[in-house]
């Protein structure tokens, strides 16, 4: 009896042993085959001027406050730009961790700005490559006013709207890319020095340099300029300095475009890096 008894102990004692040992290996199983997702391609929502694939999370408020101010180049002039700068003040909310809405009003041409970002796609380790993310604005042009140089201004006039894709990549834990087409649709346009569709190919970058710092790089190149089109607009170039203090991301940006509305750093920078204007400021981010 004593045998039969100790030889029904070790069998339930070596039984839960293996039986562990089974779950242990499912649960290893399951946890392999889960999809783990790369963050923080992107500290800030912007890379400069552009929009990171960074999206604020499900009931997370964002105030953001740009400001960017005059030509640095016209020295004490217009001491060094703070006599003339623009401002920017708007929100954040993400309504869903894959979708954020937002508005803003600028100082340039007293414009309202509103968007919509939306994630399609997130890149995995061992999975898919990128993360994809959708980016629309809409412009109200409120400045402008009906006078005798437009004398049959509609509402529709002051729109412009642009429709954007942004596709990232983390490539490592210091460096992040980004590669966008981006589509520009203006209702009221100078037929002489500008366009009413504009098409763009932009990239960015972030070089992480320590813990709280980070380094940003982007570039917009149009690509459907009609053939002899003379314009007095650049292709917009930026760069710029993230600075991670707790609660916001502060951003210190120099580019070629003074506006911060996305039509028109994409369709009027009229800067120039080799002799031509520059334009300082900053982005700030707070969560709430």
């Amino acid at each position: 009896m004593k045998n039969f008894l100790g030889f029904v102990f070790v069998f339930f004692i070596v039984g839960n042993v293996f039986a562990q040992d089974d779950l242990l290996n499912q649960l290893d199983t399951i946890k392999s085959n889960e999809k783990q997702v790369e963050t923080a391609s992107f500290k800030g929502l912007q890379i400069c001027n552009m929009q990171s694939t960074k999206l604020p999370a499900k009931g997370e408020w964002y105030m953001v406050v740009s400001h960017r101010f005059g030509d640095l180049t016209n020295g004490l002039t217009n001491f060094f730009g703070f006599d003339n700068a623009l401002t920017k003040i708007g929100g954040i909310y993400g309504v869903t961790n894959w979708l954020s809405l937002g508005a803003s009003r600028q100082t340039y041409n007293k414009t309202y700005e509103m968007t919509a970002k939306y994630k399609l796609a997130n890149q995995e380790e061992n999975g898919f490559p990128v993360t994809i993310v959708g980016y629309n604005t809409m412009d109200i042009n409120s400045a402008l006013k009906k006078d005798a140089s437009t004398p049959g201004l509609k509402f529709s006039n002051r729109l412009a709207y642009t429709t954007q894709i942004l596709i990232s990549r983390k490539i490592s834990k210091k460096l992040s890319v980004e590669l966008a087409p981006i589509y520009v649709h203006k209702n009221l346009y100078d037929g002489i020095l500008d366009q009413k569709d504009l098409l763009l190919v932009g990239a960015g970058a972030r070089y992480k340099l320590t813990k709280r710092l980070s380094a940003n790089l982007e570039y917009a190149a149009r690509a459907n300029l009609p053939e002899g089109f003379v314009s007095t607009y650049h292709n917009p170039l930026s760069v710029g300095l993230d600075i991670e203090t707790g609660g916001h991301v502060f951003q210190l940006v120099v580019s070629n475009s003074q506006p911060m509305n996305d039509v028109a750093v994409f369709s009027n920078a009229t800067g120039k890096w080799n002799g031509g204007s520059l334009y300082f400021g900053f982005n700030m981010y707070r969560v709430f």
